[in-house]
């Protein structure tokens, strides 16, 4: 997601502008891919060069930050225990509207983030129907093949899918993969269109996902059902997508309450 380049404003109320300003870089470092120099987040940030060699010195004496041999800086591994923490916490918050899913649809139900180049599964609730989709939570799933991944890129410009399919690769799942970047873009195009992802057979023959997008989610975020393709046919798809749309919109809201529990 696109981040303004000029320098933070004043800190909100209650907020701490340091701690703000420690967080934002954070955030440029994992969208640039983990690892950056001083000047590209002074070029990113607007903020002046010796403001962020302080805070970078902090964040590495804190192990949040590690700086390598070549000078640069690197996202530290005492990030992992945090991200690990707050995955298993989403998809604590994620499973009652992942349940009204497999109520409303009898379809499995799925919740899967963009985590680097790929799409990792952190809550699913399965269905009650005997034959059923199941995945793992925690799986990772290179994004082209899922009806989620395609969820999660669509929020992407055309050029940094490009990049993100070339380091990858677009290898076969099935023969319905999709495995031309060109194609690709364009399904992304009608999943703008249209509001909502298929996987047709694409990442497992017999089964179809319907996914969208968890609009203003924190990170980027996707819900999702699947099933056999018998029964998520096109006239099903009609009646279950207003349905996914309204669970990713509940979702949302969740998600980003920040209501203080203790005010009041």
């Amino acid at each position: 997601m696109p981040r303004s380049t000029a320098a933070p404003g004043p800190a909100a109320a209650g907020g701490v502008q340091s701690l703000e300003r420690a967080f934002d870089l954070l955030e440029r470092m994992a969208d640039a891919g983990g690892e950056v120099g001083l000047s590209e987040l002074a070029g990113s940030s607007g903020l002046p060069l010796p403001t962020i060699h302080r805070l970078m010195r902090t964040l590495v004496a804190t192990g949040y930050v590690r700086q390598q041999p070549n000078r640069r800086y690197a996202l530290g591994p005492r990030l992992i225990r945090l991200g690990e923490s707050a995955s298993r916490l989403l998809g604590t918050w994620a499973r009652p509207h992942l349940a009204r899913l497999v109520d409303e649809t009898g379809e499995t139900a799925n919740m899967a983030l963009l985590d680097g180049d790929e799409a990792v599964y952190v809550a699913q609730v399965p269905s009650r129907h005997s034959m059923r989709m199941f995945t793992e939570v925690g799986r990772r799933v290179l994004p082209h093949s899922t009806g989620v991944g395609k969820a999660l890129l669509a929020q992407l410009p055309d050029d940094a899918v490009r990049a993100l399919l070339a380091r990858t690769g677009m290898p076969a799942a099935t023969e319905r993969t999709l495995t031309s970047p060109d194609a690709f873009l364009r399904a992304l195009a009608a999943v703008r269109a249209d509001g909502y992802a298929v996987d047709d057979n694409e990442q497992e023959m017999g089964v179809r996902c319907l996914a969208v997008a968890v609009p203003d989610a924190p990170t980027a975020a996707a819900v999702s059902i699947s099933g056999p393709a018998g029964r998520l046919t096109e006239a099903a798809t009609e009646r279950m997508v207003p349905v996914l749309r309204e669970a990713a919109r509940q979702l949302s809201a969740a998600l980003t309450d920040t209501t203080d529990g203790a005010a009041g």
